[in-house]
């Protein structure tokens, strides 16, 4: 199989039948225009060659560029992108819900002036989170969680990012990505536990938003090897590589010799991909 495109983040999901499965879709794009998305899962156990030779387009405007800034973004499309909103990173500082919209009103309705979940994960170790309703489980499988619980449901962001900041202070809420790129085990207790712990630390005064009877998510993924340390590959220093790919975890590919490679952080390279058999 060849491959030609530029790279966007890989489409997640649990399977509808094993709902403990984590699931891939390969989307790209030639230049702006959507290409048919591929199952990466078939790539595993056979032999990848990605090749870049330099050409990097916005995934907003199509242009060319020579750096990239949020995922995949030129400077002015992020200064100006809606998905680039301070309200993204720190959900607390949304005013959606007040009807006072930060960069685009219509954006921001749709993506925060939502129900939204405060959320424990085992990434790396156990981190807070917030996503929209919507988004679970899709975000634990973007972040390469192995398990997961809700904590709290809220009407809006702002409100399930401020029970975030409140939890910032007992617990992480960013991903080591090289401990999370190892065979992290689903420990149900522990995120049980976790949730509990959660309760006393936020008080009563959070207490009518507690999801005090979510169960724990277990999410598996499709990874023949987990590598003993981490190698990260970067287009940008490593045009061609070839290797045989052991798995997917997150949003990263998993090749053989500890090698890995970042989807995300790739948005907007233009590559060709070779599959072969071994």
């Amino acid at each position: 199989m060849n491959w030609e495109g530029n790279i966007r983040k890989m489409s997640v999901g649990l399977d509808l039948l094993d709902q403990k499965s984590a699931q891939y879709q390969w989307q790209g794009a030639d230049r702006l225009e959507s290409m048919p998305s591929l199952d990466p899962h078939t790539w595993i156990g056979q032999e990848l060659s990605i090749q870049f030779e330099g050409e990097i387009n916005c995934v907003e405007t199509g242009k060319r560029i020579r750096k990239t800034f949020g995922e995949g973004m030129s400077y002015d499309a992020w200064l100006k992108a809606p998905q680039a909103v301070e309200s993204v990173f720190h959900p607390e500082l949304s005013r959606i819900h007040e009807g006072i919209a930060l960069r685009d009103k219509e954006w921001e309705e749709q993506h925060h002036n939502q129900p939204h979940a405060v959320y424990i994960s085992h990434t790396s170790g156990l981190k807070v989170g917030v996503t929209r309703l919507t988004n679970i489980p899709n975000r634990w499988v973007d972040q390469g969680a192995s398990g997961a619980i809700v904590i709290a449901n809220t009407p809006y962001r702002q409100l399930a990012g401020e029970l975030e900041v409140a939890l910032k202070d007992h617990m992480a809420d960013k991903t080591n990505f090289r401990k999370m790129l190892a065979d992290v085990p689903f420990d149900c207790n522990l995120l049980v536990e976790a949730r509990e712990t959660a309760f006393d630390w936020l008080g009563e005064s959070y207490e009518s938003f507690f999801e005090d009877e979510s169960s724990p998510v277990e999410i598996r993924y499709p990874v023949l090897t987990y590598p003993e340390k981490i190698n990260s590959i970067r287009l940008d220093k490593t045009p061609q590589f070839r290797g045989v790919l052991q798995g997917i975890k997150g949003q990263y590919m998993l090749f053989d010799e500890n090698r890995v490679f970042n989807v995300r952080s790739h948005a907007g390279y233009r590559i060709t991909i070779q599959v072969q058999s071994v």
